[in-house]
């Protein structure tokens, strides 16, 4: 299981390093840059600027420099944010982001094989067919809808929970955005476990147990929920790593000072060594996230080892 581990981490070294590379040079290469304002520099200031944070360089040797940087853990300072480093800032954001997306990432998952399940076992049923519908709709409706909807109805109009804010971190604080997060994803988990479900439903090791008699929730929690399952733990790598690194567009919505929010904030400024410090924390999460996947996955199935 080690060798296996440390094959999987190694393979996703070339990965990390494209991703970087493509990010760094797409980022420079975009009209704008992080001092063209409203109202123009003086062309002294503007070249101090440029020398200060090393954007006079010619490109290649700006990448070499930031990936010598990134290697050695640091990601330079920030262009908006004169006063902190980029480490600093998603040291700030991070905790918020993987509250929020933990919290999330426990409804979806224990909510969508739930689900899937409870539909599985009534295939072709009205209850099937209306579960599903909810499914397909939470799958094709984007955040950026269903957060204001949230907001309008159990904020505005209901007065239940917090319109936005992260106000003092209580869990009526993380209601709408965790909701908001978490049903895309367990839209998803609901399908694949569904379907894997039936198909598992009618594996002749089932079959069998059946007809020995064995008690139906034994048969699909002990026989039929294993294999099922493997579809939704192939998808858990990504699904956590988005999750808990923060959607951009719900921390945005509801004012959350977390991973994603500063995305956005590095984007809009053109802030390039915050943008390039929230995508390699996204892609880390990502290949970890991958990783801790592939190993259930050889867990659950130890065939996967030796392929």
């Amino acid at each position: 299981m080690l060798a296996f581990a440390l094959r999987r981490l190694v393979s996703a070294v070339p990965t990390l390093f494209i991703v970087v590379t493509l990010s760094f040079f797409l980022m420079r290469i975009a009209p704008g840059g992080p001092f063209n304002l409203e109202r123009p520099l003086e062309p002294q200031v503007l070249a101090n600027l440029n020398r200060v944070y090393e954007l006079d360089q010619p490109l290649v040797v700006q990448y070499v420099h930031y990936l010598w940087n990134v290697l050695h853990g640091d990601f330079g300072p920030s262009f908006v944010y004169r006063d902190y480093t980029v480490a600093e800032l998603i040291l700030q954001a991070l905790p918020y982001s993987v509250i929020l997306g933990s919290f999330a990432l426990v409804i979806s998952v224990i909510g969508g094989i739930a689900v899937g399940t409870f539909a599985a076992l009534r295939q072709n049923s009205a209850i099937d067919y209306a579960v599903m519908s909810m499914a397909t709709i939470g799958t094709t409706v984007p955040n950026f809808v269903v957060g204001p909807v949230l907001s309008l109805v159990f904020a505005v109009m209901l007065r239940l929970v917090p319109a936005g804010g992260w106000g003092n971190g209580g869990f009526d604080d993380l209601v709408l955005p965790m909701v908001a997060l978490a049903l895309p994803q367990l839209a998803v988990f609901a399908r694949l476990t569904r379907g894997s479900m039936i198909e598992a439903l009618r594996a002749d090791h089932v079959r069998t147990a059946r007809a020995y008699g064995l008690p139906a929730r034994s048969v699909v929690v002990r026989h039929a929920l294993r294999a099922a399952l493997m579809p939704a733990v192939s998808y858990l790598g990504p699904a956590a790593a988005g999750l808990l690194t923060g959607s951009v567009v719900v921390e945005t919505i509801f004012s959350l000072p977390g991973v994603g929010r500063y995305f956005v904030l590095g984007a809009l400024n053109r802030d390039y060594t915050l943008v390039m410090g929230t995508v390699v924390l996204i892609s880390v999460f990502i290949v970890v996230f991958n990783l801790i996947v592939d190993i259930l996955y050889a867990v659950i199935d130890p065939r996967v080892r030796y392929e």
